[in-house]
């Protein structure tokens, strides 16, 4: 990796720290240890994704290196210190983490991308920087060089981390993700946290019965026994499909990149889908084996078009899964993160995070969380009914083409052809409906709610994750009467834009390979560079897909501003070693950018290595 130039690296400011035990944590206190900076927010799934990759390295090099997570906000929500304690919780971060809520340490570090890593050596420099995910072997080994050199030069010092567990409090449930009604009036609920499903009774509250052994975990087995890690999504199967597949529910054990099958009357847990490997592959059209396909975070899973769709929300698409035939494959998206409506191979999404399906059977509501929006899926064609963009949010009410969002995860089709929707980061449940075209607030106050379920008895549920309860809404909420026009604020990412002249403009993507590894062409090139614009005409020359990092782009002097979508790829092995692994980085940037004169005329994107021009 180059490193020609020593860069010190800023010391670390915000707010406050967690998991820290109170104490506040300097670059000094850091001196002779390899420290890992994750720039991450905890609504992004790629960001989730780098948090399990890290956990290995944690564990292997504990006496020598010390991951902060820095915490720098997408959405207004995540300012919230109270939000960012559980959300520390939640995902099981066991590290220390500064809170950044203006993201000053993002600008001294330079990020650009959720999420990016920076390297910092014992002796205070910043070696090495990151985007992306899939960086976990080439952090391994560079980690392995700097405890070599440091070492021989006596500035490597070993001990005990910063870390200090925060207490933790004893509940029924913890971080509950989502929940189905039973046969007889019971409920199931997904218990994040703990890693498992929870039975309660029909008062949402008495524990029935739990399936799973409670620890992170991939175990198959009964369900004292069987582990899941982090599972969000149920749907029960159709009852002569469950009697043909031999399990009645599929689960979305979305950390572990697995569907899992319960048999009911007896809990047993059974593996059905993904091999327990992240996609990092190509979009294709294909069916595949179920067992021998990789999947990406599946966040929620429901019944339609006659098979099993899943809210692929770690590469933005939707997939298909055919119990019967054992066979999944991909059904809407192009893995680009953005909002674009169309035909479903086309069609752009961002983290989809919630499914559910009309009465009929006829339409497929999609909570699409990262651009804030609620789209449906009619005749092989996707929708948007709410929702801006990536970068607009709020909670506003009213026409439904004016009315915004804050993150939603959960949606619910109702009997009447209206949808509720649980706004997460707005805290609130919402409605709309397609006959009005209105959107209105049903019910606000709530702990970042995350599914809704309608009982037998025509109750609403709502998931209500970050209070670990289920809690009812009130009667009469659902009528025109029970809802309320809110009209806060409209709100907006405003990251800094980058200065670009118009013209010529040359985007490069910076990749150095890990230490002990080549860029490998073995199954084609071994590079790939994805570029789209929005709007479309801000580029009039660039945009499409080529094998080379480096692209020439022409940029409209007419359009003032627009956001340039970059997606980047790279294949590497272990060189000079028999039997080579093979690994897989990208990232993906929305890089906001200002037309103005005497604006730059190149635009280095880092995805692993230092920009040393």
């Amino acid at each position: 990796m180059a490193t020609s130039s020593r860069v010190r690296a800023p010391e670390l400011r915000g707010r406050a720290w967690l998991n820290t035990g109170g104490r506040n944590m300097t670059l000094r206190d850091l001196r002779g240890r390899c420290v890992i900076l994750d720039f991450w927010t905890f609504c992004c799934i790629n960001c989730l994704h780098v948090l399990d990759e890290l956990r290995p390295l944690e564990e292997k090099y504990g006496d020598v290196l010390v991951v902060i997570g820095v915490h720098s906000p997408k959405f207004e929500h995540e300012k919230d210190p109270d939000a960012l304690a559980a959300a520390v919780e939640r995902y099981g971060v066991h590290h220390p983490v500064l809170d950044d809520p203006e993201m000053d340490m993002w600008q001294q570090y330079a990020a650009k991308a959720w999420p990016t890593l920076s390297v910092i050596d014992p002796e205070g420099y910043v070696v090495a920087t990151m985007a992306g995910e899939g960086h976990a072997e080439g952090l391994a080994r560079l980690i392995d060089d700097l405890i070599a050199t440091h070492e021989a030069k006596g500035t490597l010092h070993r001990g005990e981390g910063p870390y200090v567990p925060p207490p933790l409090p004893e509940t029924a449930l913890r971080f509950p993700g989502k929940a189905v009604p039973l046969d007889g009036g019971n409920l199931l609920v997904s218990d994040s946290a703990r890693h498992s499903l929870v039975e309660l009774a029909p008062d949402g509250e008495t524990v029935v019965r739990r399936i799973g052994a409670g620890g992170r975990g991939r175990t198959d087995g009964p369900a004292t026994g069987a582990t899941f890690a982090e599972p969000q999504g149920l749907c029960l199967l159709p009852p002569h499909v469950a009697e043909v597949a031999g399990y009645d529910l599929v689960v979305a054990d979305t950390v572990n990149h697995l569907l899992r099958g319960v048999r009911l009357s007896s809990g047993e847990v059974v593996t059905v889908a993904g091999t327990g490997r992240q996609w990092r592959s190509t979009v294709d059209d294909h069916a595949h084996d179920a067992r021998a396909v990789d999947l990406s975070s599946p966040w929620d899973v429901a019944w339609y078009d006659d098979r099993v769709i899943v809210a692929m929300a770690g590469i933005h698409q939707l997939w298909w899964f055919d119990p019967i035939r054992r066979t999944a494959g991909m059904y809407a998206g192009t893995t680009v993160e953005a909002l674009r409506d169309g035909p479903l191979p086309d069609v752009w999404m961002a983290q989809p995070s919630g499914l559910s399906v009309s009465a009929d059977g006829s339409r497929l509501w999609v909570a699409d969380s990262e651009t804030s929006a609620i789209r449906w899926v009619a005749d092989g064609v996707m929708h948007t009914a709410v929702g801006q963009g990536l970068f607009d949010f709020g909670h506003v009410d009213g026409p439904a083409d004016q009315a915004l969002l804050q993150h939603p995860l959960g949606v619910c089709a109702l009997p009447d052809g209206s949808v509720l929707i649980a706004d997460t980061y707005n805290g609130a449940v919402r409605r709309f409906d397609p006959a009005t075209g209105q959107v209105g607030t049903v019910a606000d106050g709530l702990a970042e709610p995350s599914d809704l379920v309608v009982t037998a008895a025509g109750e609403v549920l709502v998931v209500e994750s970050a209070a670990h309860r289920l809690t009812r809404l009130a009667p009469g909420a659902l009528t025109a009467a029970g809802a309320n026009t809110v009209a806060g604020p409209r709100l907006r990412l405003e990251r800094k834009p980058t200065d670009v002249a118009a013209g010529e403009l040359t985007l490069e993507v910076i990749f150095t390979p890990a230490p002990g590894q080549k860029l490998d062409d073995t199954y084609g090139p071994s590079t790939r560079l994805v570029v789209s614009a929005s709007p479309a005409e801000l580029l009039v020359e660039g945009a499409g897909t080529t094998t080379d990092l480096s692209r020439r782009l022409v940029v409209d002097g007419d359009v003032a501003q627009g956001v340039l979508q970059v997606t980047a790829q790279a294949a590497t092995c272990d060189a000079d070693v028999e039997h080579a692994a093979c690994h897989l980085t990208r990232q993906d940037w929305g890089v906001p950018v200002r037309v103005v004169d005497g604006g730059a005329t190149r635009l280095p994107l880092v995805l692993r290595g230092l920009d040393e021009a």
